[in-house]
């Protein structure tokens, strides 16, 4: 049997089990390791808690795990329970499926202040990761700006501007959702570098902040083009142009407001010893279409900033890394012989959940060139692996003990909630013994 390691449970990691599982037939075991005890990755630490629909496509990653050749291996990580170099010695190769789970800094000063938060801290305080379930961002203000124009940011918006009744049928944590019920905030300003032709911003989730309960969103009419331009857009770009547009209208000021300000760029966060004002200058584009500054500054009330400007895939000792891409350094998914690299950590934090299936595909394809599918390469794999995590009192999970913790989560969850998410190592693991 071929023995292969997968390292991280989130989309990519799935994918590429399901890929490798059917290239080799039967002929191959394939150990799904993850450093917290739960599967899922992005999906159930992502993913915003009140889109249910995006996160059932778990149902799948779970026939993948159900396989016989596949084992879910958590509570394992790599760099401190067993390394690299040891695990390439008990597999045929290591698909290093990571992910991009840490915030790109903003480069700007300030950032350092209290109250600056960046979105991967943000969403996973509000999504159950154990690494921010402290994080207590501050909502005692009455203004908060997010840095960013794709669909994090809307989502940190969302969340944001909702009320308690808003989130039924959502799996949002429980010390957020009374964090965010007694939030004081009431001005959400999106800042944008660039204009509404040039957003990353999706119709659906658009759409969604024009049905709010208790919060509008406003755009400027002043930085549209004129309308006709809009014919010149991508499809999907040009359905969400035109849900901005019909932002620009007065709104109901007994509502909350999610402000979007395009042409905005972050120069500086200031405070007396936390965040109080976000100063960014006003851009313009050139021929290109590049924004440019104007020289002009303006400052935005913000008690809050969270920053939605990217991820970084975090360096693992012995693996090649591409600092400039924040990914690890790779050939098409290569990184040599016998170790590869897959979605997020491969090409950086781009496309959508299904973008990671074909990237899978394809670097299970070259894994079995390189790895013939029925021959044997004389590895111990997870046996070995087992009898290594043994040694260092390692208790790692199974798929078995996730279906005890998910059962757990579902019987503990609020009225009309599918689970209650615990949040914390000790507790997954008290739940198993």
């Amino acid at each position: 049997m071929r023995q292969f390691a997968v390292i991280g449970s989130g989309p990519a990691g799935f994918y590429t089990v399901e890929a490798l599982a059917k290239a080799y037939a039967g002929t191959a075991q394939i150990d799904l390791i993850d450093r917290l005890p739960v599967p899922y990755g992005l999906i159930r630490f992502g993913v915003a808690p009140d889109h249910q629909s995006i996160k059932a496509v778990s149902r799948r990653y779970d026939k993948v795990a159900e396989e016989d050749a596949v084992r879910f291996v958590g509570n394992v990580s790599v760099g401190s329970d067993v390394t690299i170099a040891e695990l390439r010695t008990l597999y045929d190769a290591v698909i290093l499926a990571t992910g991009a789970p840490r915030d790109r800094a903003l480069g700007i000063p300030g950032e350092e202040l209290p109250g600056v938060v960046g979105s991967a801290a943000f969403v996973g305080w509000y999504n159950g990761h154990p690494d921010f379930a402290d994080l207590d961002p501050l909502l005692d203000g009455a203004s908060a700006a997010i840095i960013g124009n794709g669909n994090v940011a809307l989502d940190v918006a969302r969340i944001l501007s909702k009320t308690r009744a808003e989130f039924g049928g959502s799996d949002i944590v429980d010390h957020a959702l009374d964090a965010l019920d007694g939030s004081a905030i009431r001005t959400i300003t999106l800042v944008g570098r660039r204009g509404p032709h040039q957003i990353a911003m999706t119709p659906k989730e658009l759409g969604e902040l024009g049905h709010l309960e208790a919060a509008v969103p406003h755009a400027d009419p002043a930085d549209f083009p004129d309308s006709a331009a809009d014919a010149a857009l991508d499809p999907g770009v040009r359905k969400s142009v035109a849900h901005l547009r019909d932002f620009a209208t007065p709104h109901d000021a007994r509502k909350k407001r999610i402000e979007f300000d395009f042409f905005a760029k972050p120069v500086r966060i200031e405070g007396d010893g936390r965040a109080e004002r976000l100063i960014v200058e006003r851009t313009s584009l050139d021929a290109a279409g590049a924004s440019v500054g104007t020289g002009e500054t303006y400052a935005i009330p913000a008690s809050l900033v969270v920053s939605c400007i990217g991820y970084s895939t975090p360096p693992i000792d012995g693996v090649r890394y591409d600092e400039a891409g924040g990914r690890f350094a790779n050939d098409a998914g290569k990184i040599e012989d016998g170790l590869f690299a897959v979605g997020w950590a491969r090409r950086g934090p781009s496309g959508t959940i299904g973008t990671n299936r074909p990237d899978g595909y394809e670097v299970a394809d070259l894994v079995a060139v390189a790895f013939a599918p029925g021959s044997d390469g004389g590895k111990a794999g997870g046996d070995g692996l087992d009898a290594l995590l043994a040694s260092r009192k390692v208790r790692s999970t199974s798929f078995a003990d996730w279906r005890r913790i998910e059962a757990a989560e579902a019987e503990a969850a609020r009225d009309g909630a599918p689970r209650a998410k615990m949040v914390r190592h000790e507790d997954w693991l008290k739940t198993l013994s």
